[in-house]
């Protein structure tokens, strides 16, 4: 069973930075296309960065590129959204997704950024 969790959420002044973790459990990421996506009160879930094995280069929202890098440890069966300069629109809770597995979520992480 594959199994999502991330990490590493919490309440940050505008302008510092966090590193969100997720452990896949029950996945391999030999080949992969995994994604970090986040959702704000109120607002829809939107996709923020997205890595694939056979592509290779990230994929960067608009709203988030300069200031987030997505990176995979495949030793530690772990991707990492790193995330500086953020702002107060940044504040949301976060989730990482395997795009082959479209039903598996997990309970993600939350993200405040005070202005």
């Amino acid at each position: 069973e594959v199994q999502l969790v991330e990490s590493g959420g919490g309440l940050v002044q505008a302008g510092g930075s966090l590193r969100l973790s997720c452990a896949a459990s029950g996945f391999t990421f030999g080949d992969y296309a995994i994604g970090w996506f986040r959702q704000a009160p109120g607002k829809e879930r939107e996709g923020i960065s997205c890595l694939s094995s056979s592509i290779g280069l990230p994929f960067y929202a608009d709203s988030v590129l300069g200031r987030f890098t997505i990176s995979v440890d495949n030793a530690k069966n772990t991707v990492y959204l790193q995330m500086n300069s953020l702002q107060h629109e940044d504040t949301a809770v976060y989730y990482c997704h395997l795009l082959a597995y479209p039903a598996i979520w997990g309970q993600g992480t939350q993200v405040t950024v005070s202005s």
